[in-house]
């Protein structure tokens, strides 16, 4: 961290040294006119201000120029980014969606199979049932014939026993 803040110290030191300069501009800069040229006494301290201006805007630029493609990198690191967890995301949110589908799809065959054996299972109920309707005229057959099979039986046991 103290590394980074290192880093950047100078950055902001010369930022603020551009603003300065930028924000200062010359009010009365030098014209072409033969009245304002200077005299032979003073020769070349204007032409000596005027490059050391355009030095100090020259270093001013290169310090913008700098700090807008570090700006630059940083935009571009951040969209890409933000491009793979966008489609990290999306990838995610594909395989939810068709994991979601896998399983509606076996939950909807499922429901299909237990509803037709529950439909077998009632038909099968409903098929007792009236088996059973007839049961009971078979029951009440069933106690005739005993009766006459117990009758039949001691017919027979006095027919054997006859001396």
């Amino acid at each position: 961290m103290d590394s980074e803040e290192e880093a950047t110290q100078p950055q902001r030191e010369q930022s603020t040294v551009a603003e300065a300069l930028i924000a200062q501009p010359e009010l009365d800069p030098p014209s072409a006119s033969p009245e304002s040229r200077p005299d032979s006494n003073e020769p070349d301290s204007t032409d000596s201000k005027q490059a050391l201006n355009q030095r100090e805007i020259f270093k001013a630029l290169k310090v913008v120029e700098r700090d807008s493609l570090a700006i630059a990198e940083s935009f571009t690191g951040l969209f890409a980014s933000l491009r793979l967890a966008l489609s990290e995301v999306t990838t995610n949110s594909t395989d939810h969606m068709q994991c979601f589908g896998d399983a509606a799809g076996r939950l909807q065959e499922s429901v299909l199979d237990a509803a037709t054996k529950g439909n077998r299972y009632i038909n099968s109920c409903l098929r007792l049932n009236e088996e059973m309707k007839g049961i009971d005229s078979l029951a009440g057959q069933l106690k005739i014939l005993r009766r006459n099979v117990d009758a039949l039986d001691t017919a027979v046991n006095r027919l054997i026993r006859l001396p």
